[in-house]
């Protein structure tokens, strides 16, 4: 009796989060599979919907604007997934340091990921402005003539994924966590060994945070092919379409066209090459990421 009367307590306090995954995800799932076989453009009603099988998907694999999209969207997440962990990784190792002050360090680190989104993008709007960007003008003290970083096609993409790395300071506490977590004895005992200090970074600390970095990469990942927020405010995809990402054309399909059947398609196609690359990384990872407590690799 008591048992039963523990299980129903405990079905009535997930009752929210499950009828908000139900509300929320999954029924807008479904409904958006549905509208990928279908034509929609949400401005009447749902009744005008009108199913047309795979022609948003024919029509995909011939629109220009959907391989820029993929273009833009694999360059950024390639080059950024692996510099932005790297960078915070290094800062990581900066701020686990026993240095007086520390803890003031770790806070300056980590501001900069909580600022909204669009207040980031308005500010380095103006770090890259041409006339008058702090960052031109920095230049300019070295005799080097800054380009128009948002304006030109060859720099734009590369100005958003330097932009990038002032956001770094959630993947950086969680290194920072994962290195703290590192026993003391290892480092001692690989020193003993006559390890030096990179032998002893390849050799323990990047076995040991290896669980860490899994996670990392694969959140870096999905991160880097659902990027919008910044290309939206900052560039709208232009110029020239040199930072027309993925969800932006997405975006632009359903609630700009209003053509809510190929945006649908569109999202699925990106629900399957998210989930290509991370079970990738997952399949990967039984040859490089370490658990404590095991004996041997499968």
């Amino acid at each position: 009796m008591r048992n039963s009367r523990s299980e129903r307590a405990g079905y009535l306090f997930i009752l929210p989060w499950f009828l908000g995954l139900l509300i929320f995800t999954l029924g807008p799932m479904l409904f958006s599979f549905v509208l990928s076989f279908s034509k929609w453009d949400i401005i009447t009603g749902i009744g005008s919907i009108e199913f047309v099988g795979l022609d948003n998907f024919k029509a995909i694999f011939h629109d220009e604007l959907f391989y820029q999209s993929l273009k833009v969207t694999f360059i950024f997440a390639l080059v950024s997934v692996p510099l932005y962990q790297i960078v915070s990784i290094l800062i990581a190792l900066l701020l686990n340091m026993r240095t007086r002050g520390m803890k003031l360090f770790r806070l300056i680190y980590f501001m900069p990921s909580v600022i909204p989104a669009v207040a980031v993008s308005m500010m380095w709007i103006m770090i890259f402005n041409p006339e008058y960007g702090i960052l031109n003008r920095a230049l300019a003290w070295f005799g080097i003539e800054g380009p128009a970083w948002l304006q030109d096609p060859s720099y734009a993409l590369g100005a958003l994924i330097v932009m990038g790395m002032w956001g770094v300071g959630n993947t950086i506490i969680i290194y920072l966590s994962g290195l703290q977590g590192v026993p003391e004895e290892l480092y001692e005992a690989a020193q003993l060994d006559g390890a030096g200090s990179f032998r002893r970074f390849m050799s323990v600390t990047v076995p040991m945070i290896s669980p860490t970095i899994f996670f990392n990469l694969i959140m870096g990942i999905i991160g880097g092919f659902q990027y919008f927020t910044q290309a939206f405010v900052m560039t709208n995809g232009g110029p020239l379409n040199s930072t027309l990402f993925y969800n932006l054309y997405l975006y632009n399909k359903a609630f700009v066209s209003f053509e809510m059947g190929y945006a649908s398609a569109l999202s699925w196609i990106l629900f399957a090459i998210i989930l290509i690359f991370t079970l990738i990384v997952i399949r990967s990872s039984s040859m490089w990421v370490y658990y404590n407590g095991d004996d041997e690799r499968d």
